[in-house]
């Protein structure tokens, strides 16, 4: 079994196309940006959620595809509101933790979108997306929703649903046979738990 994941993974990589490459290495440095809590995040970012979009549509990931078109305008939205300053030229907006209202915001904001994806999907598979897999589509996807939401509000609890998502999209676009985009999910898995550990450090420091 090991031997012919194996050789799925060889394969895949020689496949990979140079648009899925760009991606990549795209996606991997928007989250060393983010993780430095740099605004190069987002220009970056839109880099990679361009391709994936259409690389999405292409592999009939279309809950991916949607994540995708959120993170493009969620992309704009974040980039201004991290560079928006006071008076005295400091960010509004800083690092900080959930309290317990930004918790059931988050998990309410979670569910809604788990819900309306996955019936969504599970609505559109038989005659549009056949390779659909509604129930772990809708879970990355209402994962990414909620990590990118609070990524533009820079609280810390926003990497707990970026490791989520991360987890969910390995095995995801393994079976989709985007390699070297699962590859990249695992990257962005290491990166993720690197970034929960800086953005805790800044938060108590900015507390």
């Amino acid at each position: 079994m090991m031997q012919n994941i194996w050789q799925q993974f060889i394969e895949g990589l020689q496949q990979t196309s140079l648009p899925e490459f760009i991606a990549v290495i795209a996606g991997i440095a928007s989250v060393w940006f983010s993780r430095k809590e740099n605004i190069l995040v987002y220009p970056v970012g839109l880099i990679n959620t361009i391709i994936y979009i259409w690389l999405s549509f292409k592999g009939d990931l279309i809950g991916e595809a949607s994540v995708n078109f959120y993170y493009t305008v969620m992309s704009i939205y974040g980039w201004i509101l991290w560079a928006k300053k006071d008076k005295e030229q400091h960010n509004i907006v800083h690092i900080s933790f959930s309290d317990r209202k930004w918790w059931l915001y988050q998990s309410a904001f979670f569910a809604a979108f788990y819900m309306a994806i996955f019936l969504l999907l599970t609505y559109l598979k038989e005659d549009f997306a056949p390779d659909a897999i509604p129930w772990a589509d809708a879970f990355a996807s209402a994962t990414a929703f909620t990590g990118m939401w609070l990524m533009t509000k820079k609280k810390v609890e926003s990497w707990y649903w970026w490791m989520a998502t991360n987890i969910a999209s390995i095995p995801l676009y393994f079976v989709k046979h985007y390699v070297f985009t699962s590859v990249y999910y695992l990257i962005l898995l290491v990166m993720a738990v690197a970034g929960l550990y800086e953005w805790k450090k800044r938060a108590q420091q900015h507390a």
